[in-house]
């Protein structure tokens, strides 16, 4: 092949691998933009406590939003839902939800806060809180699910084990009449009803920092792609 060929070539390559690295760079912008803003808007409700009802979850209109809610109600005897693989300061465990009966508005999810898992073949027992409570704290949308592999619950014990917060599924599996509220209520840490928990929004996935971190490799890896480019283009050929 002749040197012009070789040069289209190399060139027709190092284009294609630079689109590829500067769309995954802006990709990577893209998701800090976005985290930054729910972690701005939410950092104003925390501010504000502005309490709305238990009602607010749900909003169909607002599964993005954030609201600081309390009201009254009853838990659900049907039992505890817990999320698998959690994190809560560096250890795995799980996170225990509960339905939740408010006394206005749809059945919603309750976070309960997080609990170690020690042995795999054994739960943590989450008893149901009886009789009339006063819930309040951050109404959120769910944990994000992303790729959604195989069933998103199974039965375990006397309640089930979840892979995702799917709220069809969980309607379909604990036989409840009506759909749940699209949001989840995020236990004020103050209280004492539940377990270890905060209000971060992000335990489980990455921080806007670390996504913008990625982005500046991706187009550091264009950059080194089309100065290689640039350097064998230029580069003299070696006579024989």
């Amino acid at each position: 092949m002749s040197r012009r060929g070789q040069l289209a070539l190399g060139w027709t390559l190092a284009l294609l691998v630079i689109a590829l690295f500067v769309n995954l760079g802006l990709w990577q912008s893209r998701r800090a933009v976005e985290k930054q803003a729910m972690l701005d808007a939410a950092d104003r409700v925390l501010l504000e406590r502005k309490v709305r009802p238990l009602a607010v979850a749900g909003d169909r209109g607002r599964l993005h939003d954030y609201d600081w809610a309390e009201g009254a109600g009853e838990f659900d005897p049907r039992g505890v839902l817990l999320l698998d693989n959690q994190q809560h300061d560096g250890r795995a465990g799980v996170r225990a939800y509960r339905l939740f009966r408010p006394e206005r508005g749809e059945a919603m999810l309750v976070d309960l806060g997080w609990l170690p898992l020690p042995d795999r073949r054994a739960m943590p027992e989450v008893p149901r809180p009886e009789g009339r409570q006063v819930l309040r704290g951050l109404v959120t949308a769910p944990p994000s699910a992303g790729l959604a592999m195989g069933p998103a619950l199974a039965p375990q014990g006397e309640g089930w084990l979840l892979t995702r917060v799917d709220m069809d599924a969980i309607v379909a599996a604990t036989g409840l009449q009506a759909p749940l509220a699209p949001r989840v209520l995020r236990l004020d840490p103050d209280l004492p009803l539940g377990y270890a928990r905060d209000l971060a929004l992000l335990p489980n996935t990455l921080p806007p920092d670390k996504h913008r971190g990625y982005a500046v490799q991706w187009f550091g890896l264009a950059l080194a792609v089309l100065a290689t480019a640039l350097i064998l283009t230029f580069r003299r050929p070696r006579t024989p």
